[in-house]
């Protein structure tokens, strides 16, 4: 399977997993004569199926799953469905479209002068490392990850680059001469003073 046309099928189940959530309040009738007859489902099971499988303690997938909320079943679906490719590369795959998505989508609506802004921008970042978090745990992968950290320093690299550093600096060498030999000419001045005081001192004894 080519890059190409697993992400055209991930796009596909993507969609599903999006409409299945806006309709979760919808009652579907079905025709009793075609609910007698069991659809027959060959190379995955349906999310319903995996879903029940989960609730009674039966798995069905080649890999752990973290809990049975219904949002974790549906990620570690689409993965399941997709069992020809890397887990990680799945997980890059939800990540692109769950969470990066989301947080590109509202830095773009910001001003780019804003960016730098660390109250503007804190809740966006909150909410991608979340949602990287939370994938992560329902595949059962260990977060922080070397993905997760990738994405950040690409998100670091593209957004944030430009951004002034808190960071503190050596002052210019025109400051530091400054401050060393001031009190370098000070010492003979000092001493010049005591000196002539104490003259002016035993003289007029």
């Amino acid at each position: 399977m080519t890059t190409t046309s697993f992400s055209v099928r991930f796009s596909g189940c993507f969609l599903t997993l999006l409409i299945w959530a806006g309709c979760t309040s919808v009652v579907c009738l079905v025709d009793e004569n075609s609910a007698a007859q069991p659809a027959t489902t060959i190379g995955y099971h349906t999310t319903e199926t995996m879903a029940a499988n989960a609730t009674y303690g039966k798995s069905t997938m080649s890999f752990g799953c973290g809990n049975n909320t219904h949002m974790c079943v549906e990620y570690c679906s689409i993965c399941h469905e997709f069992s020809s490719v890397p887990l990680m590369e799945c997980l890059s795959m939800l990540f692109d479209h769950l969470c990066l998505s989301h947080f590109e989508e509202a830095m773009t609506s910001l001003r780019t002068d804003w960016w730098c802004t660390w109250s503007n921008v804190s809740g966006l970042y909150s909410n991608l490392s979340t949602c990287t978090e939370e994938i992560s745990d329902c595949l059962l992968i260990p977060w922080p990850s070397p993905l997760v950290e990738q994405i950040f320093v690409d998100i670091h690299s593209t957004y944030f680059k430009d951004c002034p550093s808190e960071e503190l600096s050596d002052p210019p060498p025109v400051i530091i001469f400054a401050l060393v030999i001031t009190p370098i000419c000070l010492i003979p001045v000092m001493v010049s003073l005591v000196v002539l005081k104490t003259k002016n001192g035993d003289g007029s004894s």
